[in-house]
């Protein structure tokens, strides 16, 4: 019995808290035999609980808070606290490990919603729930999601080997931004999305790097990211920008172009890991579970 969720990529630049991509990394849970108390077998690191205080089982239990406890295995290669939205991955899990050993039929809807309160918003755990492209918000406690089809064209990641927390990442963001330069990044998104939705791969590059809501407070956090675009344009990649609260920089450039692009990342020598990607198209992916 297995739930597999993919790993995400958030804001896409200037679809802050709202935009995300499913991408092929992944959490993958094995549910195995009932037992007397939670168990959560994992080689995540000491820091990550093996009991009921994990949080796949403390999403769950949100969700359905007399589940009987099991064995659980869980495995990922999706970094922590590196912007890929770890977290998310194990929320949305937890969510459907409640929904399935609870029985509850959960619509997609339902799930969504649960995931926006736990986590606040939707741009991670909407892509890692629905897969693809996904435009959402959470507004009052509701969540509206529309998925889209990502245009075809490759990834690819710099990983950075530390790490950088969503708390610290924020702390550098204005509490308020000017009338005008709200409505210039709100247009800017705009455009982007449209772009997206028409398979507009350099009109919506040239949005992303137009983002006001947060690259620019964070790029100190990430100071690689300039030398990195810098570099990506010069071999023609649609994008780079900053995945999620970073620090991995993501970017989107033609298949044909990926090769040379990341050979060239690569001479830079930098403390990170230069990782091809795709986009993931199915999202949260249950097989084996029996009634």
């Amino acid at each position: 019995m297995k739930i597999t969720v993919p790993a995400t990529s958030a804001n896409l630049g200037c679809g802050f808290d709202s935009i995300g991509i499913a991408v092929n990394r992944y959490l993958t849970i094995e549910v195995l035999e009932k037992a007397d108390v939670w168990q959560v077998e994992h080689t995540l690191g000491e820091e990550i609980p093996s009991n009921a205080d994990n949080l796949l089982i403390e999403t769950a239990l949100q969700v359905k808070s007399d589940l009987v406890p099991h064995r659980i295995k869980m495995t990922s290669d999706i970094p922590l606290t590196r912007g890929l939205g770890s977290s998310s991955s194990v929320i949305v899990a937890g969510i459907e490990l409640a929904n399935q050993l609870g029985k509850l039929e959960l619509t997609q809807d339902e799930k969504l919603n649960i995931a926006c309160k736990i986590e606040g918003h939707p741009d991670n755990v909407a892509p890692a729930l629905l897969g693809n492209l996904v435009v959402a918000s959470f507004i009052d406690g509701e969540a509206y999601a529309i998925p889209l089809h990502f245009p075809y064209c490759a990834l690819l990641a710099y990983i950075p080997n530390t790490e950088l927390s969503t708390k610290r990442s924020r702390e550098v963001l204005p509490s308020s931004l000017s009338f005008e330069d709200a409505v210039k990044a709100s247009a800017i998104s705009n455009v982007m999305i449209a772009a997206l939705s028409k398979h507009h791969l350099h009109l919506a590059g040239k949005m992303i790097e137009q983002d006001l809501f947060h690259e620019k407070y964070r790029t100190p956090l990430v100071p690689e990211i300039t030398t990195i675009r810098e570099i990506a344009k010069k071999h023609n990649a649609y994008a780079t920008y900053l995945s999620g609260a970073g620090p991995t920089v993501m970017m989107f450039v033609a298949s044909n172009l990926r090769k040379n692009l990341a050979l060239e990342l690569e001479k830079l020598e930098l403390d990170g890991e230069v990782v091809y990607l795709e986009i993931d198209r199915i999202g949260v992916n249950i097989s084996g579970f029996e009634d």
